[in-house]
C-alpha cells in the first residue's frame, strides 16, 4: 500500500474531503439513498429521457424502474440499496439486486443500464433489466451499447419495442456467437448499418448514453466533441443544464453549451487522471473548500503544490494529447458532430432539435 509523503497534511485534507461529499445533496443524499439511478425521473420529468431509440424524452413508465422504486425493492427483497463499491467510500451509491426469492442476481443496475435496457427499449420490469444486466457482465458487453443496440433492432423490427423476452434472447445470442449474435455484438453502428437504419444514435462509433442531446444541449456538445465517442462522463453537462450544480445553465438553449462542455472535459480529464471518482465533480463544483481539499489530497499523496490553474492545465494537455492520437488516426472536424437527425428531428415534449452550430462545436478546445 503506497503512503502519503506528507502524512498529516494528507489527512487533514482527506477529513475535510470527506465531510465535502457528506453535506452536498447529491453526493451526500441522493446517491447513496438511490445510486445513480436516482437520476431516472429527474431527467425524465426533464423531458431529456431518451425513450424508443431517442425518439421522445419521456417515458410513461420511468415510475416503474425508477430509483426509488428498484431501491425500495431491494429493500422489501432483502438486498441492499446501499454500499460502497470498495472499502472506505464515502458516496456509497452501490448496492445489490435480489430475486423474489432473495437470491443474488446482479449488482445494482446503475442509471445507464436501467436507461439502455429498460425506458430506451420500452422495458420497464426491474427483474428483466437486472437479467439483461447480469448477461452483459458476464458476457462481456458494455450495457449502454448493448442497450443502444437493442433499441436499433427493435426499431429495425427485429423484434417490438417493450418485448422483454426478445431482448433477453437477442443478448443471449451475442454470447452464443449466433450470426445474428455476431452483427448484435458488433455494437450500436454496426447493426444499424446491418439492418438499414439511419437513426443510430452515436457518435465517433460510440453508442450515447441515457441524456437526449436535443434536451441537454450541453451533453450533445460534449457527445459529439470529446474524442472517446459519445461518452457522458468526459464532460457532464447535466450538472448545470438539469442540477443546477456549478451553475445554472439552459438545457433547451444552444447558449452557453460550449463553455460548459470544455470546462467539464478539461477538468474530467485532470480529474480522470488522478483516480477520483467522477461522481465528486457534484460536490467540488459547488463548493470551493471541497474543490481545494481534493487538491490538497494529491498535494500531501505526492509532497506536490498543485493549485486550480494547475489542474486546468493538466486537463488540456491530456486531452491534446487525445486529440492528437485521433487526428493522427484520421478523424477531423467533420467527426464532431451528431448523427444529423437530431438537427432534423424535434424531441416531445420540448419539441426541441439539436441546434449548437457546428463552427460553435469546432471551438470547443480553442486553447490548441
Amino acid at each position: 500500500m503506497r503512503k502519503p509523503k506528507n502524512p498529516e497534511k494528507f489527512k487533514a485534507a482527506n477529513k475535510a474531503f470527506n465531510e465535502g461529499l457528506r453535506r452536498h445533496p447529491v453526493t451526500g443524499e441522493g446517491l447513496p439513498a438511490f445510486g445513480t439511478n436516482v437520476l431516472t425521473n429527474v431527467i425524465n420529468e426533464a423531458g431529456a429521457y431518451p425513450t424508443y431509440n431517442f425518439k421522445e424524452g419521456r417515458y410513461a413508465d420511468a415510475g416503474k424502474i425508477s430509483g426509488e422504486t428498484i431501491a425500495q425493492l431491494e429493500t422489501e427483497r432483502g438486498g441492499n440499496p446501499t454500499h460502497g463499491c470498495h472499502v472506505g467510500c464515502a458516496i456509497r451509491c452501490s448496492g445489490i439486486f435480489v430475486d423474489k426469492d432473495g437470491n443474488y442476481i446482479t449488482k445494482q443496475p446503475e442509471y445507464e443500464t436501467v436507461w439502455a435496457h429498460g425506458g430506451n427499449c420500452g422495458i420497464c420490469d426491474p427483474d428483466v433489466i437486472a437479467r439483461l444486466d447480469f448477461l452483459d457482465d458476464n458476457i462481456g458487453l458494455d450495457t449502454i451499447e448493448m442497450g443502444a443496440t437493442i433499441g436499433v433492432a427493435m426499431e429495425a423490427g427485429l423484434l417490438a419495442f417493450g418485448d422483454s423476452a426478445g431482448a433477453i434472447r437477442l443478448v443471449e445470442e451475442v454470447g452464443q456467437g449466433t450470426p445474428l449474435g455476431r452483427i448484435l455484438g458488433s455494437g450500436c453502428a454496426f447493426t444499424a448499418k446491418a439492418f438499414g437504419i439511419e437513426r443510430a444514435p452515436v457518435v465517433k462509433g460510440q453508442a450515447m448514453p441515457a441524456y437526449d442531446p436535443r434536451a441537454v444541449k450541453g451533453m450533445g456538445v460534449t457527445y459529439a466533441t470529446t474524442p472517446m465517442g459519445a461518452d457522458h462522463t468526459a464532460g457532464y453537462a447535466v450538472t448545470a443544464n438539469i442540477l443546477k450544480v456549478g451553475g445554472d445553465v439552459d438545457p433547451l438553449s444552444p447558449a452557453g453549451q460550449v463553455e460548459l462542455s470544455r470546462n467539464l472535459q478539461v477538468a474530467t480529464a485532470a480529474l480522470d487522471a488522478t483516480g477520483f471518482c467522477l461522481f465528486i465533480a457534484f460536490a467540488i463544483l459547488d463548493q470551493a473548500d471541497t474543490f481545494q481539499a481534493m487538491v490538497d489530497t494529491l498535494n500531501g499523496m505526492y509532497d506536490w503544490n498543485l493549485t486550480g490553474d494547475d489542474v486546468a492545465a493538466l486537463g488540456k494537455k491530456i486531452l491534446s494529447m487525445e486529440r492528437d492520437f485521433n487526428r493522427r488516426a484520421g478523424f477531423t472536424a467533420a467527426h464532431d458532430r451528431l448523427p444529423r437527425y437530431f438537427q432534423r428531428e424535434a424531441l416531445p415534449p420540448h419539441n426541441v432539435t439539436f441546434d449548437v452550430a457546428d463552427k460553435h462545436l469546432d471551438s470547443v478546445f480553442n486553447w490548441e
